[in-house]
């Protein structure tokens, strides 16, 4: 018996559990299940998840919703500096991809991440600081309510609204009317600029079906997520990018992180490999104007800590340095130029990926744009030039006064205020996006301008964000 005894306890495995540090959270054992079970454990959650969205976007009142934004978007009455900071909630993707000393920024303190400014506590400050008045609050959003009008029931904007709810009331209707996905992003960057999401605000269900509008239309493919459509092609595609990153930073919807990443890994697909840019097709030769919106879907899937491939933004920069003159100082649209528009892209795109502020081409491009300063009828240079200035001059930058109060108060004061057309803008000629994309095209655009002051946090200065792409 006691050599059975002194067997059994020799045959025994050590069942000793290792002890967990302060450090980790989790430990991995040779003996543990196989990695393929916690995928499948994952892949079951997030779809539960888009059950449950499914289900409210079908309750989705086929009338747009037209509550009164006024409380939502006007300028809090907190005292932005005063207020307590609340911890962001990052996902447990998040918790992976983003740099350990992100992890623990914080809302409602100038120290956030990059599109803190858009809450609440932060707005009033930053309104305040940057040049913003009531009037260019009230001007958003009255902007906002006309958007709201014009939403399809389905979730989707149309840049030609004949055919929506608006049935022709307003003048001004864009000829592209096969640019849905491009119409739907486009529309719903304003109210996510507003601090606007389908999880808090006055129009969560707009802003809710319009983002499922988005997820349901991606192709999915071995490359990733396109959202291109036949009117828009690439510029579609990265205006929805956009719009599905900033919403995933700004909720941490589980629901939206395998749109946005998938969103993203396509961007990164249709980049030229050869020359770096984007243009209407992937892989094609580049242009700088498709290539301004892609490098800011990148951009925002970064800031959204989604995986970014460095090489990408490295390219991008490559294709920059082919259609630059000037030293860096102007851009072109295919070839080295000196175009307005081209030459804001240009480098609002170099800030983004990298150049330093006391950089010298920046420093001459910047007064070039200052000495040119705002256009009356052309709203695609304006946004550009707008953010360009903004985010090198800084709120307390003589120029950026100069510019901010003529083109404030310009925007201000030819908006539509009367019927159906209240709230909205329209150039009848200038600038080439408002033929296509007509009054939805001007009225978004028009809108982003004037919320400048909060969309993005400063890249230089004293609330400046590291947002510098992984190198």
């Amino acid at each position: 018996m006691l050599a059975l005894v002194v067997l059994a306890l020799w045959m025994v495995p050590d069942s000793k559990v290792p002890q967990e540090t302060a450090h980790n959270d989790l430990i991995i054992e040779p003996g543990e299940a196989p990695q393929e079970e916690e995928l499948e454990e994952i892949q079951q959650e997030y779809l539960e998840a888009l059950d449950i969205q499914l289900q409210q976007i079908a309750e989705l009142d086929p009338q747009p919703v037209t509550n009164n934004i006024e409380d939502e978007t006007s300028v809090s009455p907190v005292d932005d500096l005063e207020a307590a900071a609340v911890q962001v909630e990052l996902s447990e993707f998040s918790e992976l991809t983003a740099p350990r000393n992100d992890l623990l920024k914080e809302v409602g303190a100038f120290t956030g991440d990059a599109f803190q400014g858009r809450g609440k506590l932060a707005r009033q400050a930053l309104v305040r600081e940057g040049g913003g008045t009531p009037g260019s609050e009230q001007a958003v959003s009255t902007s906002l309510k006309w958007l709201v009008r014009h939403q399809n029931p389905d979730g989707s904007w149309n840049f030609d609204h004949r055919f929506g709810p608006c049935q022709g009331r307003c003048s001004g209707h864009g000829t592209l009317n096969n640019a849905p996905i491009g119409a739907t992003a486009l529309a719903l960057l304003p109210f996510l600029g507003a601090g606007q999401t389908h999880k808090q605000g006055a129009y969560q269900k707009v802003v809710g079906a319009g983002l499922y509008y988005l997820a349901r239309s991606m192709k999915v493919g071995s490359q990733g997520g396109d959202l291109r459509d036949p009117g828009g092609r690439m510029y579609s595609h990265g205006l929805a990018t956009i719009a599905l990153c900033e919403a995933y930073a700004m909720t941490q919807d589980k629901g939206l992180l395998a749109p946005a990443q998938m969103a993203i890994n396509y961007t990164v697909y249709a980049q030229d490999p050869i020359g770096g840019g984007w243009r209407y097709r992937p892989r094609e030769r580049g242009d700088t104007s498709v290539v301004g919106w892609q490098v800011m879907a990148l951009k925002s899937g970064h800031m959204a800590y989604l995986q970014v491939p460095p090489l990408a933004a490295q390219k991008a920069s490559y294709f920059l340095d082919t259609v630059q003159a000037s030293g860096g100082a102007t851009y072109g649209y295919t070839d080295p130029g000196s175009g307005a528009g081209t030459t804001a892209v240009g480098l609002l795109c170099r800030m983004y990926l990298g150049w330093k502020q006391t950089d010298k081409p920046l420093q001459r491009g910047i007064e070039r744009l200052a000495k040119q300063g705002p256009s009356t009828n052309n709203l695609y240079y304006n946004y550009y030039a707008t953010q360009a200035t903004f985010q090198y001059t800084g709120a307390e930058g003589e120029r950026w006064q100069r510019w901010n109060t003529q083109l404030r108060d310009h925007l201000i004061n030819t908006q539509a205020r009367q019927g159906h057309l209240e709230g909205s803008w329209y150039l009848r000629e200038g600038d080439h996006g408002c033929q296509g994309g007509g009054r939805l095209y001007c009225t978004a655009m028009a809108t982003m301008i004037l919320e400048v002051y909060y969309r993005h946090m400063p890249i230089y200065g004293k609330a400046a964000v590291n947002v510098d792409f992984p190198e």
